[in-house]
């Protein structure tokens, strides 16, 4: 029986022993300090997003001259996408390089036509959404008016879309030319 007795024992003990440990070793231990991201330097694969950028938004641009705008916004924000993703990665060696007076005149220009396009599209927004109100109130009493008012409101929708991916094209212009190095 001391025996039986002894045995109970011994295998609480390491029960416990076995529990009590494990509990332990899952406290939390203080994690190292993160070690900065190593940076990441432009290469040939970034090369590939640069002209695959500038292919999309050549396209893009087509396409807005050829009256696709669905298309034409969706392949300028994808080169947008993609020159994110340059920026964010190569933008350091961008900041160490500095632009040509060429290319200081020309990011000024583009600016500018892109703040351009962008008030312009703001001024047709508004004022198609007045249409739009307007031809609400009259639907009732005035058919007629209120169609004619609905037409161009849908017509200054449509003009204030396009402008606005104009301005974009114009702010991704910039984008290519401040990272054409990629592409020599």
């Amino acid at each position: 029986m001391p025996l039986l007795r002894y045995c109970q024992i011994v295998v609480t003990v390491f029960l416990v022993h076995g529990l009590l440990g494990s509990s332990l070793a899952q406290t939390p231990a203080q994690a190292p300090a993160p070690t900065p991201a190593p940076r990441v330097k432009c290469g040939p694969d970034h090369v590939i997003i640069y002209k695959r950028a500038v292919a999309l938004l050549d396209k893009a641009e087509k396409k807005l001259y050829a009256r696709y705008t669905a298309e034409a916004k969706a392949l300028a924000k994808e080169a947008k996408n993609l020159f994110a993703i340059i920026q964010k990665e190569c933008g350091q060696e961008q900041r160490d390089r500095l632009l040509t007076d060429k290319e200081a005149q020309q990011e000024a220009y583009n600016k500018r036509l892109a703040t351009d396009e962008q008030t312009a599209a703001e001024r047709l927004e508004k004022s198609a959404e007045e249409k739009f109100n307007k031809a609400q109130q009259l639907e009732a009493n005035q058919p007629e008016l209120a169609r004619k008012l609905w037409r161009e409101s849908k017509e200054e929708a449509e003009q204030a879309n396009k402008r606005n991916i104009k301005a974009m094209i114009y702010f991704l212009r910039n984008q290519q030319m401040i990272f054409q190095w990629l592409g020599k």
